[in-house]
């Protein structure tokens, strides 16, 4: 048999390779390109042109010219990679669709992939885990709070707490935010990720991707990377590319050439600076001569008919080859129409002779995209032999694992198939549509309910369905859409974008005048300056919504005010959310922190209180109600809230942490350094926790074990300023003030608006070199109009040792400890009033007289 055991081209890459060889018009436009890639990039006489603009009208062949130039610039030693609107809604996802192109040539790009993976990790950990999932998933919804938002709920403003030292009110901030990062990886099952890619950072992934160029032009003569349907993909590439090509993510190598294609001139404004060095190539559309020329390549030379033809066409290059396809024999058979696509496409598809080739066509016009398993779907069974016959058509193009039709083509056919077959449309929309909410279904087997959102084959699914329910139903599919478009609203821009161009997309295709005027409606919500609150005020507008869905879109616009720092909006929305629907457990975590940041300690609490009670077995809920507990000062109940979750999850390092942090506050140091040993033997590489730990052994007077821990943690992560900060604090009070000097200044030259460590600084100073010399700092740190480190009850005492020795101690003292200070603050002003025994001068005499006022007549306080 011929041809047997043989492994080649398939039938569809031959069409293809065909209809390339018979590429005929726009030679001036590939010589252009062509004469280019001959130059040399960094001749100061001619060199090479490095940016280019293909524009021109739909049909006009900016695609195909495209097609041609890529070839041409293989040819020429480059490597390739093009993306369109099916690739890019957003910089990460064109990234990866070029380097997944590039690697295909050249072998894999390890430092992006490096790069892409440390961006994944940065959404997971940025994208706080879901507080509760409960009746999130019938509308693909979940909820979370941001690093910030839980950082703040956990470690409060324990540092303001009237009478904690300065030492104290360092409160290790970016040390509690990683403990609550360990927090939320305890989170799992419990449900999702809020708002994805909130505080990643995409700039990682354009100089991991610039770098790889870099390598690439080092081993061959260009790297050519095209941008088609700019009118759609520069909505998110535009300012990316101005800053690759200004060199924001490195030096772009010389022999990199960028092309873009699209139907607009490209924006006047933000291009202004690079106009200079924009190769305008406009497309018009064919002359006679190349329409003619096309025709004859075709086998199309009656003169009546070429004359039928160019008259119809109008010189669209893409409407001449349709005609020259079909083959007519007369004038007659060109013919006209009102329409002229509409004409061209008609007989374009009435001249295909096989009746399941037509079928098939018209079939999967109804799909924007296209694979072999959505072409299964769409055509009978017997019709499916025809996917590489239906790749080689064409108006059908695509990379990678998708195809789709030229705009213009499919435009026609689905509004030939929605006007003429009404009852086919209907039901063909609903068979796809099935198909991908099975599909979706597959894939959500094996994803959790948090990675659905951010997984592309979830996300592709979802919105073809929903595409296609609103095509063949659109009344009846409208609320069930919307309600899916809450979910999207959670998610990062693009996601919501990608939302709103499927429900455009629908709008457009079904000419439903209430889909149309809701996709201008949510166009205009998303171009706005929050478009995930305005989108979902919009939303909100549709009175079909279900109690529970209005319950869901007032909650994610509470978080949304909450994340945007709009408090008292927030809780109006939370709120409303709430009265909506009480069983709305979604709604009380983010309420709860809103009420906390506004200092409503016990309105946070009953929240927290009202999820527990629903489900007691969230050892993370108990956590944050924790936190709130320990934010007002009540210790003892934080301990009890700490030590209830870890009686669900006694490996729950986070509410070790807190617990140990709680233990400190009150005094009990054994119990603190017990808790965090035990967290920082769970995760080692938690070097906060061994650094809060060290803290816990200077307010013990365990000077070598504070310092060995503090020293182990800046070992690990030698930028952390409160690690060096307590470490000089230590080195001070154990009385080596040159290696105390040393951390201090190193700590003071990085954050100088930070009142704390020009105290810290001046006590050194006054321990090591007496109070007269220091004196104008003292007066200038303790003046009252003068932005303070400590508390006010702790600084009277300072100013009453220290600038106004007249004062009575004893009623300084008495009012410092009516103020009702914890235990840790007592014990820092100890340590302190210590350090001051050994200065010369009554100021060691008052200062000792202090400390046995503080020590006989201070209560350690126990809540």
């Amino acid at each position: 048999m011929a041809g047997a055991g043989r492994r080649g081209r398939s039938r569809g890459e031959l069409i293809r390779e065909r209809t390339r060889a018979r590429f005929v018009g726009r030679r001036a436009q590939v010589s252009l390109f062509t004469e280019n890639l001959t130059k040399d990039p960094a001749s100061a006489e001619d060199p090479a042109d490095f940016l280019f603009h293909v524009r021109g009208v739909g049909g006009v062949g900016k695609s195909t010219l495209l097609r041609q130039w890529q070839e041409v610039a293989r040819k020429a030693g480059a490597v390739t990679a093009v993306v369109d609107e099916n690739d890019v809604h957003g910089v990460p996802q064109a990234l990866a669709e070029l380097a997944r192109q590039l690697a295909e040539q050249t072998g894999p790009l390890k430092e992006f992939d490096k790069a892409a993976e440390q961006y994944r990790k940065e959404q997971d950990a940025a994208a706080a885990e879901s507080m509760l999932t409960e009746g999130a998933d019938a509308v693909g919804a979940d909820a979370s709070l941001s690093s910030r938002v839980v950082t703040q709920a956990a470690l409060g403003a324990a540092a303001l707490i009237p009478g904690v030292g300065a030492a104290t009110s360092m409160a290790n901030q970016d040390a509690a935010a990683q403990g609550l990062d360990r927090l939320r990886a305890g989170l799992r099952g419990q449900g999702g990720r809020g708002r994805r890619g909130r505080g990643a950072d995409a700039s990682g992934l354009g100089r991991a991707f610039v770098g790889e160029l870099d390598r690439l032009s080092g081993k061959h003569a260009w790297v050519v990377l095209f941008f088609d349907t700019w009118e759609q993909t520069g909505r998110f590439l535009d300012g990316w590319l101005l800053d690759l090509l200004q060199d924001e993510f490195g030096p772009l190598p010389a022999n990199v050439i960028m092309v873009l294609a699209g139907r607009d001139e490209l924006a006047e404004r933000p291009w202004a600076p690079l106009r200079p060095h924009v190769t305008d190539v406009p497309l018009e559309v064919f002359t006679q001569t190349e329409t003619r020329a096309l025709l004859a390549a075709r086998g199309v030379t009656e003169p009546d008919v070429v004359d039928a033809v160019l008259h119809l066409s109008l010189g669209l290059p893409l409407l001449v080859e349709l005609l020259a396809l079909a083959q007519p024999e007369s004038a007659e058979e060109v013919g006209a129409g009102a329409d002229v696509v509409d004409a061209a496409v008609e007989r374009f598809v009435r001249w295909i002779d096989d009746p399941a080739e037509r079928d098939a066509v018209l079939a999967c016009a109804l799909a924007p995209r296209l694979n072999e398993d959505v072409f299964a779907a769409a055509v009978p069974e017997e019709a499916r032999r025809l996917w590489g016959w239906l790749c080689g058509q064409p108006f059908v193009s695509g990379h990678g694992d998708f195809k789709q039709y030229h705009a213009v083509v499919r435009a026609s056919m689905v509004r030939q198939r929605r006007v003429f077959s009404p009852q086919r449309w209907g039901a063909a929309h609903l068979r796809l549509a099935e198909a991908h909410g099975a599909w979706r279904a597959a894939v959500q087997e094996g994803l959790p309910a948090s990675k659905r959102w951010g997984d592309a084959r979830w996300l592709r699914h979802r919105l073809d369905e929903m595409y296609h329910r609103l095509c063949a139903r659109p009344s009846a599919a409208l609320t069930a859409a919307l309600a899916v478009a809450i979910g999207a609203a959670d998610e990062d821009v693009a996601v919501l974008r990608q939302w709103t161009d499927a429900f455009q997309q629908a709008a457009r295709d079904t000419a439903d005048p209430d889909l149309l005027t809701w996709a201008d409606t949510l166009r205009t919500a998303v171009s706005g300056q929050d478009p995930a609150l305005g989108f979902l005020t919009a939303v909100l507008s549709h009175d079909a919504l279900s109690a529970k869905h209005r319950s869901l879109a007032h909650t994610y616009r509470g978080r949304l005010l909450m994340f945007a720092d709009r408090d008292e909006e927030a809780l109006a929305e939370l709120d409303r959310a709430l009265t909506i629907d009480p069983d709305n457990l979604l709604g009380r975590v983010p309420r709860a922190e809103v009420h906390r940041r506004l200092r409503h300690f016990d309105e946070a609490v009953a929240d927290y209180t009202a999820v527990i009670d629903r489900d007691s077995g969230m050892p993370y809920v108990r956590v944050l109600r924790g936190s709130v507990h320990r934010e007002a000062g009540r210790y003892q109940d934080a301990i009890n809230d700490y030590t209830a979750a870890l009686e669900f999850e006694p490996t729950h390092a986070s509410a070790l942490f807190f617990r140990g942090l709680a233990h400190q506050r009150t005094g009990r140091l054994a119990e603190a350094v017990r808790d965090l040993t035990t967290a920082f033997d769970l995760q080692p590489s938690a070097s906060h926790f061994q650094a809060q730990r060290g803290d816990v052994h200077r307010q013990a007077g365990h000077y070598e074990e504070a310092i060995s821990d503090l020293t182990a943690a800046l070992s690990h992560d030698s930028d952390r300023v409160w690690h060096r900060a307590v470490r000089g604090i230590t080195y001070r009070q154990a009385g080596d003030f040159t290696k105390a000097r040393d951390d201090l200044s190193r700590v003071a030259d990085r954050r100088v608006s930070d009142h704390n460590f020009p105290f810290e600084l001046t006590m050194l100073d006054t321990v090591e070199s007496g109070l007269a010399s220091c004196r104008p700092h003292w007066v200038e740190l303790l003046a009252p109009d003068a932005p303070q480190p400590l508390e006010a009850g702790f600084r009277d005492v300072f100013r009453a040792l220290i600038l106004e020795p007249s004062r009575d101690l004893a009623t300084v003292t008495e009012a410092f400890l009516s103020a009702g200070p914890t235990q840790a603050a007592i014990t820092n002003l100890l340590l302190y009033l210590t350090e001051l025994f050994t200065v010369d001068g009554d100021l060691a005499a008052r200062a000792r007289h202090c400390h046995h006022l503080l020590t006989t007549e201070s209560t350690p306080v126990a809540d």
